[in-house]
């Protein structure tokens, strides 16, 4: 089995954080979590997802967000 590849940004200045498993075109969506978008691609397949004001999470550990 291949390696699998994640890219993790985090904007510390924006308090983002993104989470890429693909790089492939999509779109983001909402999520039940209204600081948590989730990324899909055309099929819907989710390909990522990103955090806004993710500081906030902070001693809220672990924090689980249900994608689809």
């Amino acid at each position: 089995m291949g390696k699998t590849t994640v890219r993790v940004w985090f904007d510390p200045e924006g308090d983002f954080l993104e989470v890429m498993f693909a790089d492939a075109p999509g779109y983001f969506r909402e999520t039940a979590q209204d600081q948590v978008m989730e990324k899909v691609d055309m099929t819907g397949a989710v390909i990522g997802f990103s955090i806004m004001n993710v500081s906030t999470f902070r001693g809220q550990t672990p924090v689980e967000v249900a994608l689809s």
